[in-house]
């Protein structure tokens, strides 16, 4: 699947992928080593603990070098009226009458516990370029849909959230 990313989203990935490859990737070797010195292989649970954490961590490597080379890279920027990555949301649900707040993001950055909303959600598509006042609707699905008001987008600049794992 083809991830939409900031540059901001590449630059912390390609972190991640140096600190795997340069730190992680030798405690990991080293781990295996060191178990494997502690005698008998099929009663060595340290072992194979060892082996599955360096296997973890050359398939986390290889994921992501993966979603670099397939991904699209976007733009960040919106008007300062619209609604953008990075902006925070207050939004009406009409059909509930309640209010919520979400941080509009890529789809890497998603986590609707901490409402981190992606663009490519229906909620993240509906809003994304609309402005303070507009009705919006909300297509889940070809049978269901719901509308919600913008109530107000403040902008932000919070480079601190880490990318999640898969």
């Amino acid at each position: 699947m083809k991830e939409k990313l900031t540059k901001k989203d590449v630059e912390k990935i390609e972190q991640e992928i140096e600190h795997r490859k340069l730190v992680v990737r030798k405690e990991a070797i080293e781990d295996v080593k060191t178990a494997r010195a502690h005698g008998d292989l099929s009663e060595n649970f340290e072992y194979y603990a060892a082996k599955k954490f360096k296997n973890q961590n050359e398939s986390r490597i290889r994921y992501l070098e993966n979603m670099l080379k397939t991904a699209t890279i976007i733009e960040e920027n919106s008007k300062d009226d619209e609604v953008g990555l990075d902006d925070i949301v207050e939004v009406y649900f009409e059909e509930d009458d309640e209010t919520e707040k979400y941080k509009l993001v890529t789809s890497i950055r998603g986590n609707s516990m901490e409402n981190r909303v992606s663009i490519e959600s229906p909620i993240g598509k509906a809003i994304r370029g609309h402005k303070a006042g507009d009705r919006v609707e909300v297509r889940v699905s070809s049978d269901y849909s719901y509308f919600l008001v913008i109530r107000s987008i403040e902008k932000n600049d919070d480079e601190d959230e880490e990318i999640r794992g898969f």
